[in-house]
């Protein structure tokens, strides 16, 4: 009787863990957002790839651009709608998107 009762005790710890730990703010910062969306393609410092024209992040182009082009850069692909960057499409929610502009402006300083 006595395990029946832990053992339901320790599964629902378990559920309820399951259900929160991804609404954490921790296991979804800009950062790992940044090397699971962005890094293999423009680093991991976000210095771009210029032999395979891959733009840096971290240069005067990218400083110059407003969030929201960043955001629809992200988002949408940009003006030029590139398919690579349609991560809207691909599941990143609109508050991930904006993680991912603010650690990208916290690697241009």
């Amino acid at each position: 009787m006595k395990t029946t009762k832990l053992a339901i005790a320790v599964l629902t710890m378990a559920v309820a863990l399951f259900i929160l730990i991804p609404s954490l703010s921790w296991a979804d910062d800009g950062g790992n957002l940044f090397k699971a969306k962005c890094a293999m393609c423009h680093g991991v410092d976000g210095a771009g790839k210029p032999a395979a024209k891959i733009p840096s992040l971290i240069g005067d182009d990218a400083k110059k651009m407003s969030d929201a082009d960043l955001t629809a850069a992200i988002s949408e692909g940009g003006k030029a709608k590139k398919a690579s960057h349609a991560f809207g499409a691909k599941g990143v929610t609109p508050d991930q998107v904006k993680m991912i502009v603010s650690y990208i402006r916290s690697i241009q300083k």
